[in-house]
């Protein structure tokens, strides 16, 4: 059911523009993550920085073990010091989007994360010593993921006011922000320029990135489709849209059985009692109370693949090293852009289905089952060990494992994302979506805090 002059998404204008902003919210970090080799090759101290290599392993095992030094813990405290302020601005944006005006969050936050890139490339052709460049590198990343949580949690909690699939086009943007950062690696490295200029090149791309996302989101008010949704939640067109929604679910709880009916006519009466209200209140801990199924899915769900990811899977070397070209593209392709092409694929598929659906229970035990693959990328090949052992020496291995960790892991964030404004009501839906973005933080935190003590089983 919809109103006769509800216009159209002409030339999906709207959904491309949600897909270029999910994008432009996880570019800094893919961005980062990827140039893993950049940075622990301006780390490594037995070098000099006019040798520094974007590739991670070298030629023979000897020089392969040296480059796989981490003498910084870098992929560890990069990963913490990413999710942390993540973390802390989640839960502030969470409480604040209503003090501050939405335009100032999201065009501020971004116009900071391309200052901070600028920074970043800069830092390239500037010598400093590994302890400097160390320090740095972690006050920008700490301040650059601060300002993509307050991004992110803004731009869920606007897209909310959408329908679902444009919710999905933004997830499924972030899932491409991770191949798009790791395209961008292979052809810097394959394009035989020295190390500096690839290096530069690189960083470069993310800042003509985000001035794209920038562009993007100022045109979105413009358009026509988006006026008309974003102006529901202070117009009369919210009631009379809060009653529409509500018909929609009872035609689809219909479907879904008795159950699914009598939820859906519960929330229409609802809807009915409130058209005439001026204002909704909102209360979090109500919304908590519908929600923490999908909450505790997505902090398990982060929790796992931040606890290997990058921090383990980046130490997985070829068992081919005699193959030097395989040799300096293998993390690379088989540990990023494996990762985020499955991952990008598991993001997707939550545009054509949402099985099992928002009522099921047990969605928490089925991302908790990832937790098979922890100890799967610790027996692969692995030469900076000193615990365990290898089992798994064969590349295929660790890209099949990689594979099936990737697209679970797409499929899982994506699924309770989706899900968790169909349980709340459409008021209630800026607020969710800022209170899922912080649950997704605290699951990213967690993960890279167990990544140290994995590290250390090794």
């Amino acid at each position: 059911m919809s109103h006769m002059d509800q216009p159209q998404d002409k030339y999906n204008f709207v959904r491309i523009i949600c897909l270029i902003l999910g994008l432009g919210t996880l570019l800094p970090w893919n961005f980062f993550i990827t140039a893993i080799p950049y940075f622990q090759s301006r780390l490594h101290t037995h070098p000099p920085h006019g040798n520094s290599s974007m590739k991670v392993n070298g030629s023979d095992p000897g020089s392969q073990h040296e480059a796989m030094r981490d003498d910084y813990n870098f992929n560890n405290w990069m990963t913490l010091l990413a999710q942390l302020p993540l973390l802390l601005c989640t839960l502030l944006n969470s409480f604040i989007y209503q003090c501050i005006a939405e335009k100032i969050r999201i065009a501020g936050s971004m116009l900071v994360i391309l200052g901070l890139f600028i920074f970043t490339a800069v830092l390239v052709k500037v010598d400093l010593s590994p302890q400097s460049f160390f320090n740095l590198t972690m006050a920008t990343i700490w301040f650059i993921n601060a300002f993509c949580a307050i991004l992110q949690g803004s731009l869920f909690g606007l897209l909310t006011l959408f329908p679902q699939q444009y919710s999905s086009m933004f997830l499924s943007g972030q899932g491409m922000a991770g191949t798009f950062a790791a395209l961008a690696m292979i052809l810097s490295m394959s394009s035989g320029a020295d190390q500096e200029t690839i290096a530069l090149c690189y960083f470069i791309t993310p800042c003509l990135g985000t001035c794209i996302s920038i562009i993007c989101y100022l045109v979105l008010p413009r358009l026509a489709f988006s006026q008309y949704y974003l102006s529901k939640s202070n117009t009369n067109t919210a009631k009379s849209y809060e009653l529409e929604t509500k018909t929609e679910l009872l035609h689809q709880g219909e479907e879904n059985g008795e159950a699914g009916q009598k939820k859906a006519v519960l929330l229409l009466k609802e809807a009915e009692a409130g058209v005439g209200e001026e204002k909704h209140a909102v209360s979090i801990c109500t919304i908590l109370r519908k929600i923490w199924v999908m909450a505790l899915t997505i902090v398990l769900t982060f929790g796992v693949t931040l606890s290997v990811f990058p921090a383990i899977t980046a130490k997985v070397s070829t068992n081919l090293s005699d193959n030097e070209k395989w040799d300096t593209f293998f993390t690379p392709v088989c540990c990023f852009l494996v990762f985020n092409i499955m991952d990008w694929i598991g993001r997707s598929i939550t545009s054509k289905t949402l099985w099992p659906g928002p009522d099921c229970k047990y969605i928490p035990l089925m991302a908790a089952s990832r937790c098979i693959f922890i100890p799967l990328f610790m027996f692969c090949n692995i030469y900076d060990r000193y615990y365990l052992t290898s089992f798994f020496q064969n590349d295929a291995w660790f890209i099949i494992f990689m594979i099936l960790f990737s697209l679970t892991n797409g499929y899982f964030v994506s699924l309770p994302m989706c899900l968790a404004p169909k349980k709340v009501l459409p008021h209630e839906s800026e607020t969710t979506g800022a209170l899922m973005t912080f649950f997704l933080a605290l699951g990213l935190s967690l993960g890279a805090a167990l990544s140290f003590a994995f590290k250390e089983l090794l």
